[in-house]
């Protein structure tokens, strides 16, 4: 390996990486192009029985080695172990950076590791100036700052929909050196603070996965209850191929589940198409969704804040103007 490196943490599930992290490669990637020089760009995979992911991240341009943690503490990437094994592997060698999504499990690790490495955490990057210098946004997306750290490594959570980039695994001739992280150097995970996994919930679908999903229709509290939320919104989804959205009111409401909620609690998504549907457009709401290509809002309140950053509104009851968008497309789809 260089001198410097660049520490990308991997995020995956039941065997599948998430695009999340091919974004969050990509910005090493250009990160690495500012700093300049021979740098690696080194992956961290952690987990149980990990080799599959392993090779596919392995098989992904610009890496040039991963890091295969495998360890029985470290099948459910809780928080304190991995943090314990990213600090472990910082302290072995030199890393100019360590990167990983700002999506939950990016969310809950890097912030222990910042510090436990004393330094500050710089969130949710949407643009990368040089070697330390960063763009982010604050106060729900209403402000954008641009920061510079002077830390000697910089923790950084990568905002994915501003790094997306298509890969084509098969152009790789050679794949990247995978170096089993030796037992000997892992942490005494007995000595961490008391956190176990209890259980994970996940909601099944054929819908396109919301975060990456070119198509987006969200509803809100203007749907007035669960069965209707159900019943359009699943309709109008299932016209378009798309994946289903929800304001945190109707979240709240129980018209839709918690890994629904698209805003600054919720969801970030940059989809080709946004549909709000009788979402009123709360300042929270608006930060996970307008960097959308084009936004189609339909509300009854022509004052409401949603209009300001769409494309194309529509004033009137939902609750017409739904039902006749669904016969529109019905009758294109015969056609």
């Amino acid at each position: 390996m260089s001198n410097v490196r660049i520490l990308v943490i991997v995020e995956y599930a039941e065997q599948q990486l998430k695009t999340s992290t091919v974004s969050t490669i990509e910005a090493a990637r250009q990160l690495k192009e500012h700093i300049g020089g021979a740098i690696d760009i080194v992956a961290l995979v952690s987990g149980k029985n990990t080799d599959t992911i392993t090779k596919a991240v392995a098989a992904l341009p610009d890496i040039s080695h991963v890091i295969q943690a495998d360890h029985p503490a470290l099948q459910d990437n809780l928080a304190e172990p991995l943090a314990a094994v990213v600090c472990s592997i910082c302290t072995a060698e030199a890393y100019q950076a360590i990167l990983a999504p700002a999506t939950t499990f990016g969310k809950n690790i890097l912030p222990r590791i910042a510090a436990m490495l004393d330094v500050a955490q710089i969130s949710d990057v949407i643009k990368i100036m040089d070697a330390k210098t960063f763009v982010r946004p604050t106060y729900a997306g209403n402000i954008v700052t641009t920061v510079r750290s002077l830390d000697t490594i910089q923790v950084i959570t990568v905002r994915s929909t501003h790094f997306t980039k298509n890969i084509d695994t098969k152009s790789r001739e050679k794949f990247a050196e995978i170096v089993a992280w030796p037992t000997d150097k892992l942490p005494n995970f007995s000595h961490l603070p008391v956190a176990s996994f209890i259980e994970r919930k996940e909601t099944k679908t054929e819908r396109p996965d919301l975060a990456t999903a070119s198509i987006v229709v969200a509803g809100g509290r203007g749907l007035g209850s669960p069965e209707q939320f159900s019943a359009l919104m699943t309709a109008l989804a299932d016209k378009l191929g798309a994946a289903i959205g929800a304001s945190r009111a109707a979240v709240d409401a129980g018209f839709a589940p918690n890994d629904a909620q698209v805003g600054q609690t919720g969801k970030v998504v940059a989809p080709k198409l946004y549909i709000a549907v009788g979402i009123s457009g709360a300042i929270q709401h608006l930060a996970g969704m307008k960097d959308s290509k084009v936004v189609v809002a339909i509300n009854k309140d022509p004052s409401a804040p949603i209009f300001q950053v769409s494309n194309y509104g529509l004033v009137g009851d939902l609750f017409e103007i739904l039902p006749n968008f669904l016969n529109k497309l019905e009758q294109f789809s015969k056609k």
